[in-house]
């Protein structure tokens, strides 16, 4: 399972003319979901998430969390960050997870956020979406649950 975790001052997803999801400062999640990904990646991918300490205290240090500030989190499913493109000139997809199984993961990834008390908003699974956010610093993190990076 991969992330792109924005810290963002703003953030919302529309499909259409509807917004699905919006949020003011916290977390934007970028989420993909890979081949072999289970609920294990989920319950590790949200806790650490959960527990990210890139929010400023009274110092201005990175030190809060999304648990110590109460700030929500927008969730954006995008199978495109298992996005291969070593060879040749179009990515492949081959090592993302099928559709029904990542939507599933997806949901529980959701579902383990809210157990840890963060309030989550997201965008509609499968469909095109827009995603219109003000990046906060900018903080852009990038989490993989096999920690390969």
């Amino acid at each position: 399972m991969r992330a792109v975790v924005q810290r963002v001052k703003r953030a919302e997803v529309m499909v259409g003319e509807n917004v699905t999801g919006s949020i003011e400062k916290g977390l934007l999640i970028f989420l993909g979901v890979g081949e072999g990904d289970d609920e294990r990646h989920c319950e590790y991918m949200a806790d650490k998430i959960s527990h990210l300490r890139i929010f400023s205290d009274e110092k201005g240090l990175m030190n809060r969390s999304l648990i110590d500030t109460g700030f929500p989190a927008l969730v954006v499913s995008q199978f495109t960050l298992y996005g291969d493109c070593r060879k040749g000139r179009r990515p492949s997809f081959t090592k993302a997870a099928r559709p029904e199984r990542a939507k599933e993961l997806y949901e529980y990834f959701m579902l383990k956020l809210k157990e840890n008390g963060i309030s989550v908003q997201s965008g509609i699974f499968q469909e095109m979406m827009e995603v219109h956010l003000i990046n906060d610093g900018p903080v852009t993190l990038l989490l993989d649950s096999e920690k390969l990076f």
